[in-house]
């Protein structure tokens, strides 16, 4: 476990536990919006369920854990199994820690991830995406609802994806798949929509001083107090999320104890700081250390 998390890890166990349940559902929603359970989808599955070590002997998520791997032990989920997982989820979630934005949310981060990992988006996945968000809307004005549900109903509009549309709808799903599959977030595809309203700076100039930072999740490279280190020592200063704030840096190695799969509290408020119109930028913390190398 990452140093900065040991503090307060212990603290967040029921969470992680409702967290861990909100995305299996979604996972297993995503995986079987066209009815078809690809090899490479029960590859993500599987592979989530090996990483959840922290959660995996506590009830009801023992259970929900053995039942699935059982469901899927012949390499197919059909339709009734997927009913009876689901309906035997909805019995045990608990609400206590999460709302219902909260905990839909969470299944929208594993649904995006789960439509892209046998790296092909079907015409019926799609139309079983804008099926699930007509359903959801009560997320309206959250990331990522807004921006997804903008992009599906463009690329599904003339009933044709076209080659561009299949690369921004790849790019963007991709975002969420790398979380999945516990690969480093500094460097996913990224989507490039207009119209969209992309979270991370792409390719940023950064420039140090007189600039103010914050970071949030767990770095690669650096603790907190030697980030805070390396930005004074180029000229610029630490602060919370606010108005004033110049640049977000996103740890590569993220939060465990995040409420979503990507992004946590820090990066919410500067979404919404971005849009009353403040110049800040999301950056990522590759793009973070190549700005301290420059000469």
């Amino acid at each position: 476990m990452h140093p900065d998390h040991r503090p307060y890890f212990h603290l967040t166990g029921k969470a992680r536990l409702d967290k861990a349940i909100h995305t299996l559902v979604g996972l297993v929603e995503g995986i079987a919006l066209d009815g078809v359970i690809t090899s490479d989808e029960l590859a993500l599955l599987d592979g989530w369920l090996g990483s959840q070590q922290s959660v995996a002997k506590k009830h009801p998520f023992d259970e929900l854990a053995v039942l699935l791997r059982q469901a899927v032990a012949d390499g197919v989920f059909d339709a009734e199994e997927r009913r009876d997982f689901l309906w035997l989820c909805d019995q045990l979630r608990s609400s206590e820690y999460f709302d219902e934005i909260t905990a839909d949310l969470q299944r929208l981060h594993a649904i995006a991830g789960a439509l892209l990992s046998d790296g092909v988006v079907t015409e019926t996945e799609l139309m079983g995406l804008d099926e699930w968000l007509a359903d959801h809307a009560h997320l309206e004005r959250c990331w990522p609802y807004d921006a997804l549900d903008a992009l599906v109903r463009r690329v599904i509009a003339d009933g044709v994806i076209t080659g561009p549309e299949r690369a921004e709808l790849d790019g963007f799903l991709a975002e969420f798949l790398t979380t999945f599959r516990a690969k480093t977030l500094a460097k996913p595809a990224m989507h490039t929509g207009e119209g969209l309203e992309d979270l991370f700076a792409t390719d940023p100039r950064i420039v140090f001083r007189g600039s103010r930072f914050c970071f949030t999740g767990a770095s690669d490279r650096y603790t907190r107090s030697q980030a805070t280190r390396v930005v004074e020592s180029l000229g610029g200063r630490m602060g919370p999320v606010e108005p004033s704030l110049t640049y977000l840096v996103l740890g590569a190695k993220g939060n465990p104890c995040w409420a979503y799969a990507a992004y946590g509290r820090k990066v919410e408020q500067a979404v919404a700081l971005k849009k009353a119109g403040c110049a800040l930028l999301i950056v990522r913390e590759d793009s973070f250390h190549a700005a301290t190398e420059l000469p």
